[in-house]
């Protein structure tokens, strides 16, 4: 016949038992927290988190792409740290051996956020370059438009115009996934203006032009200058045209009217009536037709001085510039030719 335990005995079991518990509750937390994840093929991993996504659908990534060994486990490590409404956007390698502390950190505080290269080619219109944007970073194209054409939002930027095309530099930008749309345009429009300094205004100035002028005048060059060192006679042939009051006859600028473009242009096209169409209208259009390069302002504010008033695509990306319409004919007659041949 057994004898019930001492009250002590019983006492020791209980402590016991808690002490158990309570280690391997410890051990449970220690494991959640610090435990090395490792990566099948000890690869780093790439994540996107996007703005508005939810810290469930952050885990949902996390677990499909291996990263985490547990979902319950780094569900309490973010639990125990707290701020799951606070992680970072952005682009993240995760490394192979990455404890649930490390990963939920990086992402709380956006370590290992990986900044972006992304390189806007010159003569992009704004439309385009959104699309670019929204490739690269996962950005919404509507609302960068949206923020280009706002009349308002382009004058509290200290800009002229009703929008901000030609203002846009083309560059290379190094910029996080899904960054806000206001904060793109504003880094693009700090490289403009810390490059358009005051000495460049006071060059527009004595062509007797805004800011915005000389953009829409460096817009065409931008959009007919292939080869870098044609850009200023191009540029002196455009100026040679305003001096005379002949009209600029613009592709570019026929260009930018078409909703379907770039395309050809057809005869038909030069009679449409719309301010952009420098066939038909005398002067600059009303403002800038793409975003041009540093190279293409230069070229429109120090033009070469030449005698140039026209000149047609050699087929090489260059061009054969005329004096007059004699000479240009000629060269016409020349491009036909070998666009026959190929």
């Amino acid at each position: 016949m057994s004898t019930p335990a001492s009250p002590r005995r019983l006492r020791f079991l209980v402590l016991g038992l808690i002490f158990v518990m309570v280690a391997a509750a410890g051990a449970f937390v220690l494991v959640a927290l610090y435990w090395p994840n490792s990566l099948p093929d000890e690869a780093d991993r790439l994540v996107y988190v996007s703005r508005g996504e939810s810290f469930h659908a952050i885990m949902d990534s996390l677990e499909h792409h291996r990263i985490i060994r547990s979902r319950l486990l780094f569900h309490l490590t973010a639990r125990l740290y707290g701020g799951t409404d606070r992680l970072q956007i952005g682009k993240y390698a995760f490394r192979n051996g990455m404890s649930n502390t490390d990963i939920f950190l990086s992402l709380r505080e956006g370590r290992d956020n990986l900044l972006i290269t992304v390189t806007i080619p010159e003569g992009l219109r704004a439309r385009a370059q959104a699309r670019l944007f929204a490739r690269a970073l996962g950005i919404d194209s509507v609302k960068y438009m949206n923020l280009v054409r706002d009349a308002s939002y382009v004058k509290k930027c200290g800009l002229e115009g009703p929008t901000l095309e030609g203002f846009l530099l083309p560059e290379t930008y190094r910029l996080m996934w899904g960054q806000e749309e206001r904060e793109i345009i504003e880094k693009q429009l700090g490289e403009f203006k810390r490059f358009f300094t005051d000495s460049l205004r006071v060059r527009a100035g004595e062509f007797g032009w805004t800011v915005r002028e000389a953009l829409t005048f460096a817009s065409i060059v931008e959009g007919e200058a292939v080869i870098d060192e044609e850009r200023p006679v191009i540029s002196g042939v455009y100026h040679n045209r305003l001096r005379i009051g002949m009209k600029l006859e613009a592709d570019p600028t026929l260009q930018y009217i078409f909703d379907n473009g770039p395309r050809r242009v057809l005869y038909a096209d030069l009679r449409i009536d719309n301010p952009y169409n420098t066939y038909r209208y005398a002067g600059l259009p009303p403002g800038p037709v793409n975003n041009p390069g540093r190279a293409s302002i230069l070229a429109a504010l120090f033009p070469q001085q030449n005698n140039y008033l026209y000149f047609v695509s050699n087929t090489h990306g260059g061009h054969w510039f005329a004096r007059n319409l004699a000479e240009h004919v000629r060269n016409v007659k020349n491009y036909r030719r070998v666009r026959a041949r190929h």
